[in-house]
């Protein structure tokens, strides 16, 4: 098996952010977990570095297009070090390779009798390098900068792409999982309703010199777009050999959905014209936001990835970037909810774990990995262990599920603190009669926790490979297989606990909380005054029994229209089904909510908001202000819908 994996060739207009973070740590996360699975596995990334934006970039810095592009792709390929990405390569477009490459394209989509010249008069907007058609701007501007596009009518050479609309209706729709998630999918056909225009791929050299030459016309360089994209083919050697056979036919693309028409349309049309096969997968995600606004440099609330690293430790960011954003869904950031995913999860859930096991293996095994002694139920330790958490963790990495593939990984990590307080090894050590099964005991929690070292190596490979190497294992050896994670465990070998795998931080403390690039200094704005917290007033405890408190599983979740927050959800609550109504619009999307066990206030009296009857309450937890938060309560691991909460 192989896989091959790339990220977007970033656009050196502006220095890595949140948003570049994020594709290339999941993308990176995904390829590691194809690696941990035994896959060959290759991943590149780079940076586009032609256009109209680099030109006028470098002017505003005082530099030639070449020297300004060399100096912040410099800053990229520094940056993913830094983030623990293992990129297999690093390309960029004014890279000879890739200049060879790019005229052998343009020559076979030429040869095919694809491309033509013509003239042309349209609304070009610098910023993104591209024709609008009258039906694309919104109110007269361009749709993603708001700024008013220039009419510009000249003469250039376009490329058939209508040619090939037909064509790719009918291959999207006979690939169901070419566009991934299906919502993309589904987006892309939705443009394709319309007739698909001549793609122009050229600029005139008397407005733009800075960009690769047309082989059959040196008057004009080819479009940025049009040069960019044969990157993930120049990066595998083509069309010189290489690694292009190899991988080419395993590949997938990472993206976030802005460039969802470049990769979904321009490039399979480029790729059938030139006779090349198409990707396996095009992988798009969703925004990371700020106050419910895409993050970006136009707008100026760009989140410094590396600060936050440095703040919390890159295995923590990269933790939070993989477990709080669902793959295709927009996700709101807020600081607050990485240092609490932090407490809960790394320093609570799994240093808690860590501790608690090698302390009883230094008290009760000499700090020494014991031998594996047997379990009353060894048939369902493995089955857990196995079946399970195993097939269940790869299934939804292979998915793009990969929050999920950390929520399997954490019931494992639960079921582990639950196996200790019910084998209570400290109860055990005071038997002699049962040193064997103490023994035992030890030994799956040493197993069960490698086991959790390489589970989250794919997201969080510092940390993997520092577990592996205090329990005395080659981190070089990293596996899924229990069978050879036993070959290394040797009794006798001794297991160094050392520091706190996470110690706990505080908000605003030793490790202060970094203000994004949206925020404006201070001492600018000034904090408001605290006001104090009201007394609680008590009730007895018959007046708390009184709320019949119940788990509940969504089922199903809409918008309510005209409403900005209120959402509509199907829950069953045992055998019964019954709608509610909660206002938690502007914090939860209604496709991450479906499957969810949730709080509910199943006694609740029918109430009518905007016309529907809601037959209850979903609990909540939110912090009100300025960085206003609410989260939902739910439950740790997956529990029946109807269960009592008391």
């Amino acid at each position: 098996m192989r896989f091959y994996a790339t990220t977007p060739i970033y656009y050196v207009n502006a220095r890595p952010h949140l948003g570049h973070a994020y594709t290339t740590i999941i993308t990176d996360s995904v390829t590691r977990f194809h690696r941990l699975a035994g896959e060959e596995a290759r991943f590149i990334t780079g940076t586009d570095e032609h256009g109209d934006k680099i030109v006028r970039a470098a002017e505003h810095n005082g530099q030639k297009p070449l020297e300004y592009a060399t100096h912040i792709s410099g800053l990229f390929r520094a940056t993913w070090p830094r983030l623990e990405v293992a990129n297999s390569d690093f390309i960029r477009t004014t890279e000879e390779r890739h200049k060879q490459a790019v005229t052998r394209f343009l020559d076979l989509v030429n040869q095919k009798g694809d491309i033509y010249y013509g003239s042309y008069g349209g609304h070009y907007c610098f910023g993104c390098e591209r024709f609008y058609t009258e039906k694309e701007l919104v109110d007269g501007l361009c749709p993603d900068h708001r700024t008013k596009p220039d009419f510009i009518a000249e003469e250039n050479y376009f490329f058939r792409m209508s040619n090939y609309q037909d064509w790719l209706i009918d291959f999207i729709k006979s690939n169901p999982g070419l566009i991934r998630p299906e919502r993309y999918k589904n987006e892309v056909l939705g443009l394709l309703r319309e007739p698909l225009d001549d793609l122009c791929i050229s600029r005139p050299k008397s407005r733009l010199t800075w960009g690769i030459d047309l082989p059959f016309d040196d008057k004009f360089v080819t479009y940025v777009w049009f040069d960019a994209l044969i990157s993930y083919a120049s990066a595998l050697g083509w069309p010189g050999g290489g690694d292009f056979e190899r991988y080419w036919p395993h590949t997938q693309h990472f993206i976030a959905k802005d460039i969802l028409k470049p990769h979904a349309i321009f490039w399979p049309t480029m790729l059938k014209s030139a006779g090349l096969p198409l990707y396996q997968h095009l992988n798009v995600h969703g925004y990371w936001q700020i106050g419910q606004a895409k993050m970006g440099k136009s707008v100026g609330n760009v989140v410094d990835a590396l600060g936050l690293a440095d703040t919390y430790g890159v295995d923590a960011f990269r933790y939070f970037l993989a477990r709080d954003m669902v793959f295709g869904l927009d996700s709101e950031f807020v600081e607050d909810a990485l240092v609490a995913r932090y407490n809960a999860d790394l320093a609570n859930d799994l240093g808690n774990l860590w501790q608690r096991s090698l302390t009883m293996l230094g008290k009760f095994g000499g700090g020494r990995l014991p031998a594996p002694g047997r379990l009353e139920d060894e048939a369902a330790w493995a089955a857990h262990l196995t079946e399970k958490v195993l097939a269940e963790y790869a299934g939804h990495f292979r998915s793009l599920a990969v929050h999920r593939a950390l929520a399997v990984t954490w019931e494992l990590i639960t079921a582990l603190n639950k196996f200790i307080d019910t084998e209570a090894p400290w109860a055990l050590a005071k038997d002699p009669a049962r040193a064997e099964r103490l023994q035992g005991v030890l030994y799956r929690l040493i197993q069960g926790l490698a086991l959790i070292g390489a589970l989250i190596w794919p997201v969080m490979p510092k940390t993997g490979q520092e577990i592996w190497r205090r329990l005395g294992l080659e981190p070089e050896g990293l596996s899924l297989d229990l069978q050879a994670i036993g070959r290394q465990l040797i009794p006798g070998r001794l297991v160094a606990a050392g520091e706190p795998l996470f110690p706990r931080v505080e908000f605003g403390g030793e490790k202060a909380a970094l203000k994004s690039a949206a925020a404006p200094p201070a001492e600018t704005r000034p904090e408001p005054a605290a006001e104090p917290e009201p007394p609680l007033e008590t009730i007895t405890l018959d007046e708390f029994q009184r709320a019949d408190l119940r788990t509940a599983e969504i089922i199903a979740a809409e918008r309510v229209p005209k409403s900005k927050k209120l959402l509509k959800f199907l829950v069953r609550v045992g055998q019964e089904e019954r709608t509610i109504v909660s206002g938690i619009a502007q914090h939860y999307q209604p496709e991450e909510m479906v499957g969810r066990t949730v709080v509910i206030v199943a006694n609740l009296a029918p109430v009518k908001l905007m016309g529907i009857t809601s037959q209850g309450m979903i609990l909540c937890a939110s912090r009100r202000g300025e960085d206003e938060l609410l989260s939902i309560l739910t439950t740790l691991a997956p529990l029946p819908s109807g269960l009592k909460v008391s």
